[in-house]
């Protein structure tokens, strides 16, 4: 079964694991930051049903998230009403009676250590409650009874063999079913942010020239391991984070795979060309390739990697800028697309007049290949939207890192979250700083205007300050409590058929709440020249703030700002209402 995680705050690689006297490092957050930002999409995934919740590494107040009993016992399990089962990451572990308490279920990837025998004995001599123990064992079989696999699931596999390089029967997991889910989020998660004079979509181009070392194939792809893509690399390119070993479609360590079905850019261009008559010409390796002016079109391909146990060095880096810059100074049509596993800065080369589409591929998967092409030649509409903020600056980001005052904290390493709820846009936003693109930010190939925003309250609900029903899976039954209505009329304006993603934007009237907090988003397909309407439930704690005082969720009084827009600075249309 799949597992929530990372429980909870662990927002850093760096110092994550304790080793050579040093502890993992500690995130520090004040109680209503922790409720409003980091559980929420926990208390989300509660509702949504989720059995397994994963604690993390790192400590979270200065103590290891696997036996932090505020967070697991507390938080998770009464405060959000969670009944499945916590299990640690991969030797997260520090502690035995500690973390029996503290409310972790189950050790991975083995009991040896803590547990196992040590457990028994604690039992026996009344450290920890054999009540405690059977909770573990009835959350963790109570799991498996909910998700039906004592009736549906297949019959168990052959088991974790010894090293993962040993010799085991190979699994076909693949379904026929899959397929198109696959080449759907590998399109949607494209983010075009520039086109120039609509440059793009191309239209049978005489001859395109590929250059970037993110366009080819991986050099080996087998069943015995998975794509390396640092691997090798250059020191230089390693403090850059970039991947050299073929198109990058998914990130380093544990989540990292291998699909048999790889497409790359490159394979799926040269078939589209070939269909079109298209000259192709190519050069995955040189810094600074041979251009031809000639070419219609010169796509540039890069990635920004990122891996577990390490944190990226920076947000851009000199070598793929170059080749860029390059490429720009000698094609009048240069589109560039970036395989990127978060915030890519692109101020260095973005005004230029020569650079004409810029697209943020992020993590494409098996069909990258035919994703891209589709976008570029305008086969679907490119309908991802920013998920966070590009800053013209990496300077205009608040300060990440670990905090470690000279001959301070040096073993106890500490991460002061001070900059509270004001995170990405909300930074931006609340510094007033420019940002290059902001969030919730995505180009189309056409138009759409919005009108007929409304906000109707729903009748006969409980509008106290403070909620006052039952916790269920999720936290108090009433925070679900749908109180207003937001809808909105979303007309294509264009010329061709497309998909929108309108948002909606809040101002709760609190202090020290950010001025507009992102409350809903929907993506919508519209025909050329049709309207459809867009609705938006706001809940209670939709609405309402965390109250450090009586510990719960408060509803406060006053007027509430309502912003619907195409991203978190393009606002179309505001209201209010008033509680």
């Amino acid at each position: 079964m799949t597992s929530t995680k990372h429980f909870i705050a662990n927002e850093q690689e760096t110092y994550r694991w304790p080793r050579n006297g040093i502890e993992a490092i500690s995130s520090n957050i004040d109680d209503r930051t922790l409720h409003e930002f980091y559980l929420w999409p926990f208390q989300d995934a509660v509702k949504a049903g989720t059995v397994n919740v994963m604690c993390s590494y790192q400590r979270l107040n200065n103590s290891y998230a696997c036996q932090n009993s505020k967070a697991l016992n507390g938080l998770l399990k009464t405060e959000l009403g969670f009944q499945g089962f916590v299990v640690s990451d991969w030797r997260a572990q520090h502690s035995g009676v500690a973390s029996a308490l503290s409310g972790l279920d189950m050790a991975m990837p083995t009991h040896e250590g803590f547990w196992g025998d040590q457990l028994v004995k604690a039992v026996q001599n009344g450290s920890v409650p054999e009540a405690r123990v059977n909770d573990m064992a009835t959350r963790i079989i109570a799991s498996w009874y909910k998700l039906g696999q004592d009736k549906t699931f297949a019959s168990p596999g052959f088991g974790r063999p010894g090293s993962i390089r040993a010799s085991h029967p190979t699994i076909d997991a693949r379904r026929k079913e899959h397929r198109k889910a696959l080449f759907d989020g590998a399109v949607e998660g494209h983010v075009l942010v520039k086109n120039l004079n609509q440059s793009l979509p191309l239209s049978s181009p005489r001859m395109i020239s590929i250059f970037g070392y993110s366009a080819k194939s991986p050099d080996s792809v087998n069943p015995s391991s998975w794509i390396s893509f640092s691997d090798p690399l250059d020191p230089e390119f390693f403090a850059s984070a970039i991947a050299l070993n073929g198109t990058m479609i998914s990130g380093g360590g544990a989540g990292a795979t291998s699909p048999s079905n790889l497409v790359s850019p490159f394979e799926a261009l040269k078939v589209r060309a070939y269909q079109d008559g298209t000259a192709v010409f190519w050069d995955f390796e040189s810094a600074e390739p041979e251009v031809d002016p000639a070419s219609d079109a010169c796509l540039v391909f890069g990635n920004a990697w990122a891996a577990e146990k390490f944190d990226r060095p920076n947000l851009h880096d000199d070598y793929t800028d170059g080749l860029i810059k390059h490429v720009a100074s000698k094609c009048a049509n240069t589109i560039v697309v970036f395989h990127n596993s978060g915030p890519r800065l692109v101020a260095q080369f973005a005004d230029n007049d020569n650079i004409t589409a810029i697209i943020f591929g992020h993590l494409p998967g098996q069909d990258t290949g035919p994703a891209i092409t589709s976008i570029l030649y305008g086969d679907t509409d490119p309908s991802g939207r920013l998920p966070y903020t590009v800053a013209l600056n990496e300077s205009d980001y608040f300060s990440a890192g670990p905090d470690l005052p000279e001959g301070k904290f040096q073993i106890f390493p500490q991460s002061n979250f001070s900059e509270g709820v004001f995170v990405d846009y909300r930074y931006f936003d609340e510094h007033a700083i420019e940002p290059h693109y902001e969030f919730g930010f995505g180009l189309s190939y056409t138009t759409f205007s919005y009108a007929n925003l409304t906000m109707r309250p729903s009748p006969n609900v409980n509008l106290d300050q403070l909620p006052s029903g039952p916790v269920v899976e999720g936290g108090q039954k009433d925070l679900w409590d749908v109180l207003y209505i937001v809808s909105v009329t979303v007309k294509n304006t264009g010329s061709r058929d497309g998909k929108d993603v309108p948002q909606l934007y809040v101002r709760i009237p609190a202090d020290g709440a950010p001025g507009k907090q992102l409350r809903g988003f929907d993506k919508v397909q519209i025909a050329t020249a049709e309207s459809v309407q867009v609705t938006f439930p706001l809940t209670r704690r939709d609405l309402s703030f965390w109250d450090v005082t009586t510990q719960k969720w408060r509803l406060p009084r006053g007027e509430f700002g309502v912003f619907i827009g195409q991203s978190s600075r393009r606002i179309v249309l505001e209201g209010s209402f008033k509680i």
